[in-house]
Formats: C-alpha cells, sequence, structure tokens
C-alpha cells in the first residue's frame, strides 16, 4: 500500500513539472541582450536627462542615487516598455521610466538588419 502511494504521487509530482512544458512551450524573447550596433539615444544621453526631472519629493527627501532601468527598443529604435530593475524611490523610478519613454534611439543592428533589443540604463539623480 505504501509502494502504491509512493508511485502515484511520484507520478503526479512527474505530471506537474512535465506537463506545463508541453501545454505552454517557453517562447523565446524577440529582443536580444546585445547586437553588434547597441541602440543609442538620438541626441545623446543630454537627450535622456532632459525628458527626467528631479522628483521634488526626492528633493526634500535627500534622495540620490542611481535607478537602473531595462528599456526594450524595437527594430524602429521606438521603446516598447521599460522596466526597474533597481529603483531609489522618491519618485525617481517614476520619473525615469517616464523620460526614457520619451527618448527616440537609433535602432540596434545585427548583420546590418535593425532588431528588437533590451538595454540596460543607469539614470543618476544627484542633488547640487
Amino acid at each position: 500500500m505504501k509502494k502504491y502511494i509512493l508511485t502515484s504521487f511520484s507520478f503526479v509530482i512527474l505530471m506537474l513539472v512535465l506537463l506545463p512544458a508541453k501545454i505552454y512551450p517557453q517562447q523565446q524573447d524577440p529582443y536580444l541582450p546585445y547586437a553588434e550596433v547597441m541602440p543609442q539615444p538620438v541626441g545623446g544621453f543630454d537627450a535622456v536627462y532632459k525628458n527626467i526631472s528631479y522628483p521634488e519629493m526626492a528633493k526634500k527627501a535627500g534622495v540620490e542615487g542611481k535607478v537602473y532601468l531595462l528599456v526594450y527598443i524595437n527594430e524602429k529604435g521606438k521603446v516598447d516598455d521599460v522596466k526597474v530593475l533597481k529603483g531609489i524611490g522618491g519618485g525617481c523610478d517614476e520619473a525615469a521610466v517616464n523620460g526614457i519613454k520619451e527618448v527616440r534611439f537609433t535602432p540596434g543592428k545585427q548583420n546590418g538588419v535593425p532588431v528588437k533589443v533590451k538595454l540596460s540604463l543607469p539614470i543618476t539623480f544627484k542633488l547640487n
């Protein structure tokens, strides 16, 4: 009886592990982690910082540091999505995300063809 229960339990665990892989195959990420030519902000990083304003709440609280973003850039150089990898709070994370969404990039290229690329960007917030 114990052997039967153990075997049945093992079968259930095996099915829970293997079945989702067959039903929901993993999809490949269409955004490359790097390309031969990486995307660059049009107008340089000055253009990036022009779109980002230091939040008043962060200024009052003395919040400084770097917000690390993962930026998904399509083959036309437009920002499709932005995720905060590491934030500092005080409204800085949101300001960085909103600002980077307004920036145009030169598209990344692989073998001379524009491709989708994900790019990690640090945005520095420093009080004067």
